[in-house]
């Protein structure tokens, strides 16, 4: 996960860490009692230029995205909003496209990111194909759906982002602030076939497919694979174990990923 510089919040079902976090930070935090193993927290978040930890901490996102030589290895992401809001995202594609934005920023930057950091030394700029395997591709087969999504090849589902944005004339590494502004918002957003997003305006809403696992084991090692989660529920959960699963009938489009585990 990546860090960018600036206001967020930080957000986990962890209440302790959110509760320290607070703490840490003296801002104000909220949490909220659910009815599940849980009690989440919101806590507002400030990652400074001047912090040396900060400073570190957006270094090394952004080494080990440069330093993987395999893009199908790397999922760009910053945890949102944890690491920094989704709407940033435009820039980690800049930086990671362009070693002089890189270096552009690091001037402003507390001096441990000299000290402990080696992004300095990184040349390596990526490029549209590897942008789009991190964003998109990778994703896609880490989950299974590789046959469906992450590609425009046959068969594909048509989820398509289209970008004002020409690879044949823009240069990354000098025109990273074009960069920026174009992948801030999408020409056109289209889902399923259909266009719903135009140069930033909604022109249709449509409801998409809830996807969901459903991993086909054998019968005998279901029942003990339950017997042993319905044990420790008892033993450990103050809720019910009826309480947990979210029936199909809750679900919008349910779809279900089916797979063969063979296990017996």
């Amino acid at each position: 996960g990546n860090l960018i510089f600036g206001d967020t919040t930080t957000m986990t079902a962890d209440a302790p860490m959110e509760y320290y976090l607070a703490s840490l930070t003296k801002y104000k935090w909220m949490n909220r009692d659910i009815e599940l193993e849980t009690s989440p927290g919101i806590t507002p978040m400030f990652y400074s230029k001047k912090s040396p930890i900060s400073t570190v901490q957006w270094a090394v996102g952004l080494e080990l995205a440069l330093l993987i030589d395999d893009p199908w290895k790397v999922m760009i992401t910053t945890d949102h909003p944890n690491g920094g809001p989704f709407i940033n995202y435009p820039t980690v594609f800049a930086w990671l496209m362009s070693s002089k934005y890189r270096e552009e920023t690091m001037t402003g930057l507390n001096s441990a990111v000299e000290k402990k950091a080696i992004l300095a030394t990184i040349d390596r700029e990526l490029d549209f194909n590897e942008i789009a395997i991190g964003t998109r591709a990778a994703q896609a087969k880490s989950l299974g759906l590789q046959e469906t999504k992450g590609h425009l090849g046959a068969g594909a589902d048509a989820d398509i982002a289209v970008y004002d944005i020409n690879p044949e004339v823009i240069d990354p590494s000098r025109d990273y602030k074009a960069i920026e502004k174009s992948f801030r918002m999408a020409a056109y957003t289209i889902k399923d076939g259909k266009i719903l997003v135009r140069d930033g305006e909604i022109v249709k809403v449509v409801d998409g497919k809830t996807l969901y696992v459903n991993a086909e084991v054998g019968e005998e090692l279901k029942k003990d694979v339950m017997k042993d989660i319905e044990y420790n529920f008892k033993r450990f959960y103050s809720v019910n174990l009826n309480n947990y699963p979210v029936q199909e009938l809750y679900l919008t489009n349910p779809t279900a990923i089916n797979i063969e585990t063979k296990l017996e």
